[in-house]
C-alpha cells in the first residue's frame, strides 16, 4: 500500500518498520514531527526527554542493551548532544544506533544556518541524505542495517524541505528484530584512555570500510543522459537539480555524503566536460573534489546562504532566465511573526519594556519579546543562555547593573539547559532575577509535554516537576509566583525582585492561549470614552490596531483574553460575550 506522507512521517515509518525498539528526542522544528509520528505505533517506546543530550544517552543506552534505537533533533539540537555523539563512534554499538538530524537552510525556525555534515567528517560516523519521503523511509531502514552490520552509528541528515515535504511513500510491515543479548565488555563501552586509544584504531578501519562500501552501494548512483554536464548532488539539492536540468546533465546522486565514494567522483569529473557540485549551505562535497585534484564548479558559482530554488540552478547551469515575476502595484502590508492574540508572554515584555529593563532572552514564542512594539529582548543566544549570559554581563557591568536586568526563559528551556546557569548565579554569588515564563507547555514546536506539564509524549499522567520546589533546591530563596496579565502587580513584583541584593526568580505563571484546556471566551471593544492615547497599541497584539486614527479591536483576531482592559488608564475597553 502507498500513502502520502512527510519526510519526517517517512522517517518514523522507515524506523518503526526497522524493528526499532526506543525513540527519544526533544522537540525541534523541522525535526519534531518523526517523534510525534513514533507516538503511533505501539511496539516504541518512545519519550520527549529534557534535551538533546539525555536524549541520544538515552538512545545510546538503548542500544548497548540491545535495541534498536533512534534520537532525533534539529541541527542546533546536535550541538547540544555533541558531546555523547563523538564518544559513541569510539564504542560502537549492539543494537542499530540511528540520528536524525534535519537542518534548516534558511533559517525559517532557527537562530542559525548550520551544515550538519561537518559532525559527520569530524566525529567519524557515516551519514545518508534522502531527497524525498520515499528514499527517508528507505535510507532509515538502511542506517539501522549498517549501523550493526559496520558496528557504528548512522547519521541521517534532513533539511526542513525534505521533512516537510508530502511524496508517495511504500508502505511495508514491521520486521521481527529481536533484542540482541546484552554483554559485559568494558575495552568496548568504557571509555577511560587505556580503552578509546584503542578503540580509534577500529573507528579509522571502520571509516576504510565504509569508504570502500561508498563506492559500490547503490545508495550513490549514477543517471546517465549522455550528456557533457554532469552534476554531482545530494538531497533536497538533488531534488532541485533534477527538475531544472532534467536530462540536459548526467548525475551522480549521493545517498551517503560521508564517507564519501572517492573514485566515482573521480570517474564521475573525468568522464565530463564540465561538473557543477551542487549543494546547500556549506561546501562539504566540492572541498572533496577539490582535495582530489578534480576541476569542479560549486560556490564560485552557488551561494552559501540559504536555500536553492530550480529557477536558481537552471540559471547558473544552463543560462535560461528566470521568468518574470508578476509584480502588484499596491503596496501590501508586512506581515512579521507576531505572539499570538491572548499570549501569556505578552503581559510580561509590557512591563519589562515599561520598566526599561535589559532583557537577557532565550529561544522559544517569546524570542518574539524583542519584535516591535514591545521591543524588549536584548539578547538570545542558544537554549538556556538567558540565565548564564545575563550572569556574564552582570559580572562584567558591576553589581548595580542587576537592577537593570532580568532574564526570561521558558518552562520547556529552563527544563532542557535553564537549570544549571541558575544554579551557576547561586554557587558564584550572582543576584540575578530570572523570569520562567510558565505557559504549561512547550509552545513554539506544536504543543509538546515537558517534565513541567505532568504528562508524558503519549499523554500519560507522570511526576509533575514543582518549578518553586526546584528554585528554592537550587539555593533560591525568593521564588514569587505571579501572573503576567495582572500588570500592576507584575510591575511591582518585578520593581521589588531586581532590587534584591540576592538572586531571585519570578514564575510568570498563565497557560498558553491556544491549549484545548484555556476557555477564553467573547471578545473586547473599544468604547466612546476611548481618549486615543494608544497605551493598548503597545501591546503589539495582532487583534489591536489603528484605523482612522482610531483604535479598533478585530473581532475575528480577538479571543477575550482582556490583558488590554487591564492596560487601558480611562477604562475605554470592555469584554462582550459572543
Amino acid at each position: 500500500m502507498k500513502k502520502l506522507l512527510l519526510g519526517n512521517e517517512a522517517v518514523a515509518r522507515g524506523a518503526y518498520e526497522a524493528g526499532v525498539n526506543v525513540v527519544a528526542s526533544y522537540p525541534g522544528t523541522p525535526s519534531t514531527e518523526i517523534t510525534e509520528a513514533i507516538v503511533k505505533f505501539d511496539e516504541v517506546y518512545a519519550e520527549w526527554s529534557p534535551n538533546e543530550k539525555v536524549a541520544a544517552e538515552v538512545a545510546i543506552g538503548a542500544s548497548i542493551a540491545g535495541g534498536r534505537a533512534m534520537s532525533c533533533m534539529k541541527h542546533v539540537g546536535l550541538n547540544v548532544m555533541a558531546d555523547p555523539v563523538f564518544t559513541v563512534s569510539y564504542t560502537g554499538v549492539n543494537g542499530g544506533l540511528v540520528f536524525c538530524v534535519a537542518d534548516d537552510p534558511g533559517m525559517h525556525s532557527s537562530q542559525n544556518e548550520q551544515d550538519s555534515r561537518h559532525y559527520a567528517k569530524a566525529a567519524k560516523i557515516m551519514m545518508l541524505e534522502p531527497s524525498d519521503s520515499a528514499e527517508c523511509k528507505e535510507f532509515t531502514k538502511t542506517a539501522f542495517a549498517l549501523s550493526e552490520k559496520f558496528d557504528t552509528p548512522a547519521f541521517i541528515r534532513l533539511s526542513t524541505r525534505v521533512s516537510h515535504s508530502q511524496s508517495l511513500v511504500e508502505l511495508e510491515e514491521r520486521e521481527d528484530v529481536p533484542v540482541k543479548k546484552y554483554e559485559k565488555n568494558i575495552s568496548k563501552y568504557v571509555m577511560m584512555p587505556a580503552m578509546a586509544i584503542k578503540r580509534h584504531v577500529v573507528v579509522e578501519d571502520r571509516i576504510k570500510a565504509l569508504t570502500e562500501f561508498a563506492e559500490t552501494t547503490e545508495l550513490n548512483r549514477l543517471e546517465e543522459n549522455n550528456s557533457k554536464i554532469g552534476v554531482i548532488s545530494a538531497g533536497i539539492a538533488y531534488a532541485y537539480a533534477k527538475e531544472a536540468l532534467g536530462d540536459k546533465a548526467d548525475f551522480l546522486k549521493l545517498g551517503m555524503v560521508y564517507p564519501l565514494p572517492k573514485q566515482k567522483l573521480i570517474d564521475f569529473v573525468e568522464s565530463h566536460d564540465k561538473v557543477y557540485v551542487i549543494e546547500e549551505l556549506d561546501p562539504i562535497i566540492e572541498d572533496e573534489c577539490k582535495a582530489l585534484g578534480l576541476d569542479v564548479l560549486g560556490k564560485e558559482l552557488f551561494s552559501l546562504l540559504g536555500e536553492y530554488t530550480p529557477t536558481m540552478i537552471k540559471s547558473v547551469v544552463l543560462g535560461e532566465k528566470a521568468p518574470e515575476i508578476i509584480e502588484i502595484e499596491d503596496e501590501i502590508p508586512v506581515r512579521p511573526p507576531v505572539m499570538c492574540a491572548g499570549c501569556p508572554h505578552r503581559g510580561t515584555f509590557y512591563v519589562l519594556k515599561k520598566l526599561g529593563l535589559v532583557v537577557s532572552g532565550d529561544i522559544g514564542c517569546y524570542t518574539l519579546g524583542a519584535a516591535a512594539p514591545l521591543q524588549s529582548v536584548d539578547t538570545t543566544i542558544c537554549m538556556g543562555a538567558s540565565v548564564s549570559a545575563a550572569h556574564g554581563m552582570a559580572k562584567a557591568q558591576g553589581k548595580e547593573f542587576n537592577k537593570k536586568l532580568v532574564s526570561v526563559i521558558g518552562d520547556s528551556t529552563f527544563m532542557h539547559s535553564g537549570i544549571t546557569g541558575l544554579i551557576d548565579i547561586v554557587y558564584n554569588k550572582g543576584n540575578n532575577t530570572v523570569i520562567i515564563l510558565d505557559n504549561s507547555i512547550t509552545g513554539m514546536t506544536g504543543h509538546q509535554d515537558n517534565p513541567t506539564t505532568g504528562y508524558t509524549i503519549r499523554g500519560e499522567e507522570t511526576k509533575q516537576v514543582n518549578l518553586i520546589a526546584l528554585c528554592k533546591a537550587c539555593g533560591i530563596e525568593h521564588v514569587t509566583v505571579c501572573d503576567p496579565f495582572d500588570v500592576k502587580t507584575f510591575e511591582k513584583t518585578v520593581k521589588t525582585e531586581v532590587e534584591r541584593e540576592e538572586p531571585s526568580v519570578i514564575i510568570a505563571q498563565r497557560p498558553c492561549a491556544l491549549l484545548k484546556s484555556v476557555k477564553y471566551s467573547g471578545h473586547c471593544t473599544v468604547g466612546e470614552n476611548c481618549k486615543n492615547c494608544k497605551m493598548c497599541m503597545k501591546l503589539g497584539c495582532p487583534a489591536i490596531s489603528v484605523k482612522d486614527d482610531k483604535v479598533v479591536i478585530d473581532q475575528t483576531q480577538c479571543n477575550g483574553c482582556g490583558l488590554c482592559i487591564n492596560v487601558c488608564p480611562f477604562k475605554a475597553i470592555t469584554k462582550e460575550e459572543n
